[in-house]
């Protein structure tokens, strides 16, 4: 059973790589488990090494010609996670719409040419809603988007539904909250909720560009991988003619962030948090719920973190365990 990951050299799709190697099975053509035989990470640089357990293969996923040479003939499932973020898909129109549409047309039109209809995880986000929005976002809420990066989104839901509709796929798509914490900052203009969190633990001072009781819409690496993998063991029957579904994500304020590192810091020296509020990044989060609950994803048995408490913990055991923030170790 060949097994695609797009964007696997990502912070997301290594996550993955991981669980699935780790689960070693998935669901086959026939919903029973089979081994993944072969992993295939794609992305425009190399994976980090994962002593040779996965294959990787470079390209760029807006190039139609190499996306179907990576799907070939025989690939039985395929987790989609390449995209330009929020940030760069914004600043870059042409780039965002290249990569995160024609990308997107791209791999379902190579699956659409292979003789079984591959399983097929799109990672959409909760960037699809926008507006007047309720301070929780539920199955129900109408998407409205307002950047491009969520009109992408968007539109690559219903590609996803209209492709399996045709049965060229066998498709589900997964709105995404904050996943956090990365290890490293990148172009979303959500990544101060991860480097709250990472900087002080690694003994580094930052500077909080958001007010404290500024509330995001929570979901840990770990919990997101196991959704990939459960959404895509569903029965297509199960998901019925709806192939999307919204991930529940918890609720965390930027102060009970800080509060959740002081904590559970152990015995390391945590840098400083100074709250620093910047205009432009205040525009953008005004605008973002405060939390997702996808009560369908949770009846599917697709369920959220606990807690603030449980991501950071989560983080600290599977990024930062022996790294350089422990006491005695750690820069200022």
């Amino acid at each position: 059973m060949r097994v695609i990951i797009t964007g696997g050299a990502g912070f997301l799709g290594r996550k993955l790589a991981r669980a699935l190697l780790e689960r070693g099975t998935l669901a086959g053509p026939d919903g029973a488990p089979a081994p993944v035989s072969r992993l295939v990470l794609f992305d425009n640089v190399p994976p980090d090494d994962l002593g040779g357990r996965a294959e990787a293969a470079t390209g760029d996923i807006a190039d139609a010609g190499a996306v179907r040479r990576l799907v070939g003939g025989d690939a039985a499932s395929v987790f989609h996670l390449a995209a330009i973020v929020s940030a760069g898909a914004e600043e870059d129109f042409d780039l965002g719409y290249r990569v995160n549409l024609d990308g997107t047309r791209n791999l379902l039109e190579a699956c659409r040419g292979l003789a079984h209809p591959p399983r097929l995880v799109f990672a959409s986000s909760i960037a699809v809603y926008g507006g007047d929005l309720p301070e929780t976002i539920e199955d129900d809420t109408p998407p409205l988007p307002q950047t491009s990066y969520g009109i992408q989104k968007l539109v690559g839901e219903q590609l996803i539904h209209d492709y399996t509709r045709k049965g060229y796929i066998d498709g589900r798509a997964l709105r995404l909250p904050t996943i956090m914490v990365r290890p490293a900052p990148n172009r979303a203009a959500s990544t101060w909720a991860s480097s709250i969190i990472r900087e002080p633990l690694q003994g580094r001072d930052y500077d909080c560009p958001v007010e404290p009781g500024v509330a995001m819409a929570c979901l840990s690496p770990r919990r997101t991988a196991d959704a990939f993998i459960a959404a895509h063991d569903l029965p297509g029957d199960r998901l019925g003619l709806k192939r999307t579904l919204l991930l529940s994500g918890i609720r965390a304020t930027a102060s009970d962030m800080a509060e959740a590192v002081a904590r559970n810091a152990g015995n390391r020296r945590l840098g400083a948090i100074r709250w620093r509020p910047d205009a432009a990044t205040m525009r953008i989060v005004r605008g973002w719920p405060g939390a997702a609950r996808g009560a369908r994803a949770e009846a599917l048995g697709i369920v959220p973190d606990g807690s603030i408490d449980e991501i950071v913990r989560g983080f600290i055991a599977d990024d930062l365990a022996d790294g350089p923030a422990a006491e005695g170790e750690a820069g200022r």
